[in-house]
């Protein structure tokens, strides 16, 4: 529905790089292959997330945030089979981005986060009621 380059200093503390390539998906159209473990995490917002990862490397798969637990999934855009399929649609939270990174002036930036209906496209939003209903 949408991808994220968000760089907050949890998404970078979590994934040890600058940021992170999330793709905003349905949960039920995620599909894996393979062992898995969740582990429960803290967030800014206070209302946490679970990540999931891969049992035998450790590799985050995806994470769903309690808020909106078993609806979407927030996938790692790194771990598919072709991530050049998943530009980034926006660049978020660049307040607290490393200053040696360089920012698409070609995607758009936000210093912190937005209003979806603001930035998303019509498709993306009605798929995004449809999957919340």
């Amino acid at each position: 529905m949408f991808v994220h380059c968000c760089h907050c200093s949890e998404c970078q503390r979590q994934t040890g790089a600058a940021y992170v390539l999330n793709a905003i998906i349905e949960a039920d159209r995620v599909e894996w292959e393979g062992p898995t473990t969740e582990h429960e995490l803290p967030t800014p917002s206070g209302k946490g997330q679970i990540i999931t990862r891969c049992r035998d490397c450790g590799v985050a798969v995806f994470s769903s945030y309690m808020i909106r637990l078993g609806k979407l999934r927030y996938v790692r855009v790194g771990t598919l089979d072709d991530p050049d399929q998943c530009p980034p649609h926006v660049q978020i939270f660049t307040s607290s981005k490393q200053a040696w990174v360089p920012l698409s002036e070609d995607i758009p930036i936000f210093e912190e986060f937005y209003k979806f209906d603001e930035v998303w496209s019509q498709v993306s939003l009605d798929r995004l009621k449809i999957a919340l209903a």
